[in-house]
């Protein structure tokens, strides 16, 4: 072993273990023993200046999904933070271009599996727009599309809530938000046929009608989530813990969200009043009540606060349509273009299987002309007009936008798709840097990243 190297035993304290200021340190051992704090301490006070490096992730529950933060740690203080993303890469913008337009919302929803819907809903409104058939969209299919929508945002807002409250190590908010996110899904399952990738927002209006007893499903719903998610709100806001956990953390100021591209409830926080469903509506926005939350503070506290209280304002938007579902019952809810509608109404049989067996019945046995156009239509799709667009949404977690080339054939030239979390976790080392590490993950936390939609 080399002079310099010192020995691997003792406890701090023992001049032996560690090395002699000013002299060269070679394999040097760092024991734990059952030292007094202060004798550790100065026993290695020369050593805090040493900058270390950690990898937080990619396997990581704080992380939100695959994500690796390169940090550069002196001591408890990030001096640096580099994201490394890609790990959840699937390819999905390239791989609809492969697809029917019918078939993009399929690719798209999966992108950010915890608001999916709102995926479907831009890339559809993109192809409505390209098609010109925005405005012979049926009212009631606008309408479930708004219901789905605003469902959609809640589950969002429920899993960001709630992961925000179990990074601290509180579980029963997270619970509590898992628990009234169940009763969203098991909605969403009853409309959509799936709780999860539901595909069901289509170019032209939605796949299908809602079922019988849906009404009453949104009524008990609604009446549910009205009495339970304050409860969230009532455990954190005003808890001293929480309240020294997040406020003045992850600091963004309206510049600097400005300038980094920040849209949602991080851009509210610094009080800018920006909803797309208010500043530039779409769906018929326009025509609902509701609030736009805003905060002024600025950090992680004002951002989980404005998502508590966007939940409440789309229940409220939830009440108005549920008025108007019931007044259009019967109503179609997609364009009726032969040319444009997937050929089937996806009745479920008494056997739980498939099409409806009068749909079966008549492109099987009727009409040959039939089973051709059904045969193509799902095939080949239809075409749309060449041409290039972008349609932003109001996504849960910010401007979520979609833009489309065709050049006039069944599937996109290009697709891409604007997640609002890939320009988020940009802001990170700006948030981060000159604080703690446990500063960082609450200011992670704040912005809603899901890897599916930052990777794509």
């Amino acid at each position: 072993m080399s002079e310099q190297t010192t020995h691997s035993a003792g406890v701090p304290g023992d001049e032996d273990v560690f090395a002699v200021p000013g002299e060269p340190i070679v394999d040097q051992a760092y024991l734990s023993s059952g030292a007094d704090w202060d004798q550790v301490i100065d026993s290695q006070r020369e050593r805090a200046d040493e900058i270390i490096v950690v990898n937080l992730g990619p396997q990581h529950p704080s992380t939100h999904g695959v994500m690796r933060l390169v940090l550069e740690m002196d001591g408890e203080n990030v001096m640096s933070c580099r994201p490394g993303i890609g790990f959840l890469h699937t390819g999905i913008e390239k791989n609809s271009e492969y697809r029917t337009w019918t078939q993009g919302p399929t690719f798209f929803t999966r992108m950010n599996y915890v608001a999916g819907i709102h995926n479907e809903a831009a890339f559809s409104m993109a192809v409505d727009k390209l098609l010109d058939i925005t405005d012979d969209i049926p009212r009631r299919g606008t309408q479930l599309r708004i219901l789905a929508l605003e469902t959609n945002r809640i589950a969002s807002h429920l899993t960001a809530v709630g992961a925000n409250c179990l990074e601290l190590g509180a579980t029963s908010p997270q619970e509590v938000g898992l628990r009234e996110r169940e009763r969203t899904l098991e909605f969403t399952e009853a409309l959509t046929g799936l709780r999860m990738n539901n595909a069901y927002i289509r170019p032209g209006g939605v796949q299908n009608d809602m079922p019988g007893d849906g009404i009453d499903l949104l009524d008990e719903l609604i009446k549910q989530l009205k009495k339970n998610i304050p409860e969230i709100a009532a455990f954190m806001l005003d808890n001293p813990i929480f309240k020294a956990r997040t406020q003045h953390v992850g600091v963004l100021d309206l510049s600097t969200c400005m300038m980094l591209g920040m849209t949602g409830p991080v851009l509210r926080s610094t009080g800018y009043p920006w909803d797309l469903r208010k500043t530039q509506p779409y769906l018929g926005y326009e025509h609902y009540d509701f609030d736009v939350c805003t905060e002024t503070s600025c950090d992680a506290y004002g951002r989980f606060k404005i998502r508590c209280d966007e939940m409440m304002q789309s229940l409220r938007i939830l009440e108005q349509v549920r008025d108007e579902l019931a007044e259009s019952e019967g109503e179609p809810y997609r364009v009726q273009d032969p040319d444009l509608e997937w050929p089937s109404d996806l009745t479920v049989g008494a056997d739980g299987q498939g099409n409806s067996n009068e749909h079966i019945k008549h492109i099987m046995g009727e009409s040959m002309e039939a089973l051709i156009h059904h045969f193509k239509k799902v095939t080949e799709g239809f075409k749309v007009p060449a041409g290039q667009v972008y349609v932003p949404i109001e996504g849960p977690a910010g401007e979520l936008g979609v833009h489309l080339v065709s050049d006039g054939g069944t599937r996109p030239y290009r697709a891409h798709m604007r997640d609002p979390g890939f320009h988020h976790i940009q802001a990170l080392p700006i948030m981060t840097e000159g604080g703690m590490l446990s500063d960082l993950l609450m200011a992670l936390a704040s912005i809603d990243p899901v890897m599916g939609g930052v990777d794509r």
